[in-house]
């Protein structure tokens, strides 16, 4: 049959199917043979006469012709189920850690255009560029680096950056604390990371409002030095060296976050330049406002596939007058869980709820020269005024002791508090000391409260039979939990390990209605499971907003959104 036939007779029989090939060669930029298809004819021209329009149809019509061949309605672009294609959760080949990408020389018009933008704040050094290709705190790589990394020192330099890199279709990385878990700043097209380090300013402090206007490249500890002398802090607290501007692209979070919530709730507006070098902002400093769409949270969370994000203003909270540090040990995971969840339903308002099994609390013995019990210990923090905070202390205390709870010890002494959350906050580097030479894949899952005993206690189960070190660290009041899988990095069958252990916990996770991700960020090492969370109709939509923001796709291609994805 004729091409122009078949297409003649598809556009009568399969209305849906004909505008998905003619979107399609829209979307691909085939664009006279869009307007071909759309009109019959274009300059005179039969549909189909000349032999290019005959051979680009032909592709297009044998890549929609490939989405009919389920009749479950699932096409080329869906991702096919693990288990149809004869692979088990974790089996071989069912994880792609090395991150594939396509790498097209950078211009050298382009490189002039970033002399003359940066000065001397950029290099093209190797050594230097693999630095930023191949980060230290993510197991995931890339078979690419970036061919240029610039340093820009403001908001302007940073439109005319994008700007540049738009008019050149070359892909675009943002970067900045390097903390990010799950292959956040790979490179696996090349391409140019913009290292937001030298923008840290922070530009307006308003104490009545309580609210502070800062540069991405800050960090949250750097922050809060220069906030304590006004008796203000900001509240979330993630890992050491993370930086604003990478806490609001990743949407984290922190044991903090069940009293304050998480960058969604303490971000007011932001500053935002978008892929073609427009600079927008996303809202004023009201704390609340009805006027249109909320691209606050559209960016916050968007992992600079959106834009570059150029300014944060922050709401801010008083230094807690009184604060209480307590500490108890429990026989098993499930009694410890048990007592958080009992907390958070008796309507304390704590403002941390950290658990660590009794693997953790071993590795922070030995790390530490400690003599701590080595059972499942939960640590908790409550605020007020005095009175407030030691009344809370001993509700909590009966609770734990009604749950097997034993040992129970609460600090008051600012010195012994430090101390107590340092031991928690260093708990990975403990891991490291206690498996010398190992990596650490760290699981980010979170479910609904009522679940969280029932996941950690199964995934226990899984664990304990593993002949990895793994730990169980949790921020026990919001049901997120982490554990550090730790391996040989030079060991494939040990890295396979940590992967089924990870897809366990994941899918466990998501059959009680939970998420792959509570704090980290999808990345790339999370996007397999986005379907399976989200539906195909939801990633989809995902895309449309990407594709309007970013035609060229040039801001941090490959990450968030799952490749097999499409309009």
């Amino acid at each position: 049959m004729a091409l122009s036939s078949w297409l003649s007779r598809l556009r009568s029989s399969s209305k849906p199917i004909y505008s998905n090939l003619k979107n399609s060669l829209v979307h691909k930029q085939n664009t006279r043979l869009a307007r071909t298809l759309i009109a019959g004819s274009e300059n005179g021209e039969k549909p189909f006469q000349s032999s290019w329009l005959v051979m680009a149809a032909a592709a297009s019509v044998a890549s929609i012709a490939l989405q009919l061949r389920n009749n479950d309605g699932s096409s080329f672009c869906d991702a096919p189920n693990i288990n149809q294609i004869g692979k088990s959760i974790g089996g071989n080949g069912s994880t792609d850690y090395l991150v594939k990408g396509t790498h097209t020389k950078v211009p050298q018009g382009l490189i002039e255009e970033l002399k003359v933008i940066c000065e001397d704040n950029m290099t093209v050094d190797y050594d230097d560029r693999y630095s930023y290709g191949k980060p230290q705190n993510s197991f995931h790589k890339a078979v690419n680096i970036p061919d240029v990394v610039v340093f820009p020192r403001s908001q302007d330099e940073v439109s005319k950056i994008v700007k540049s890199c738009n008019k050149h279709k070359v892909p675009i990385i943002p970067f900045a604390g390097a903390t990010s878990l799950e292959g956040h700043t790979l490179s696996p097209n090349g391409g140019v990371c913009i290292d937001m380090s030298q923008m840290k300013n922070i530009k307006s402090l308003n104490l009545d409002d309580m609210d502070v206007v800062v540069e991405p490249g800050i960090g949250w500890m750097e922050l809060n030095e220069y906030l304590e002398p006004y008796g203000l802090f900001f509240p979330l607290d993630p890992g050491p060296g993370a930086t604003i501007g990478g806490m609001c692209a990743t949407r984290c979070s922190g044991s903090l976050a069940v009293r304050y919530g998480t960058m969604r709730d303490n971000v007011i507006n932001l500053k935002v330049v978008l892929a073609n070098g427009d600079i927008i902002k996303t809202g004023s400093r009201a704390r609340k406002s009805a006027a249109g769409y909320d691209l606050t949270r559209l960016m916050i969370g968007s992992e600079g596939t959106l834009g570059v994000i150029t300014e944060v203003t922050l709401r801010l909270q008083k230094i807690p007058q009184h604060s209480v540090v307590a500490m108890c040990n429990f026989p098993t995971i499930k009694d410890a869980a048990d007592v958080a969840i009992a907390t958070m339903l008796s309507g304390i308002q704590v403002s941390r709820v950290e658990l660590m099994d009794e693997v953790q609390v071993r590795a922070i013995n030995l790390a530490n020269t400690k003599n701590l019990p080595e059972v499942p210990t939960m640590m908790f923090e409550f605020i007020g005024t005095e009175a407030y905070a030691r009344e809370q202390t001993l509700i909590v205390q009966k609770i734990a002791s009604e749950h097997n709870g034993s040992d129970f010890v609460f600090a008051e002494d600012p010195e012994a508090k430090k101390e107590l959350w340092k031991l928690r906050k260093e708990a990975l580097w403990a891991c490291f000391a206690m498996v010398p030479n190992s990596e650490a894949m760290i699981t980010d899952v979170c479910v609904p409260l009522s679940r969280l005993a029932e996941l950690i206690s199964r995934s226990k189960q899984e664990l304990g039979s593993s002949s990895l070190v793994c730990t169980v660290v949790a921020h026990a009041g919001d049901g997120n939990f982490h554990t550090f899988i730790l391996f040989d990095p030079n060991q494939e069958e040990q890295r396979k390990e940590a992967e089924r252990l990870n897809h366990f916990m994941v899918h466990t996770a998501l059959a009680m209605e939970g998420t792959c991700t509570g704090e980290h960020g999808v990345g790339t090492g999370k996007m397999k499971y986005l379907e399976e969370e989200l539906g195909i109709e939801n990633l989809r939509t995902m895309e449309r907003i990407k594709d309007a923001l970013d035609p060229n796709n040039i801001m941090n291609p490959g990450k968030l959104i799952p490749p097999h994805v499409c309009l």
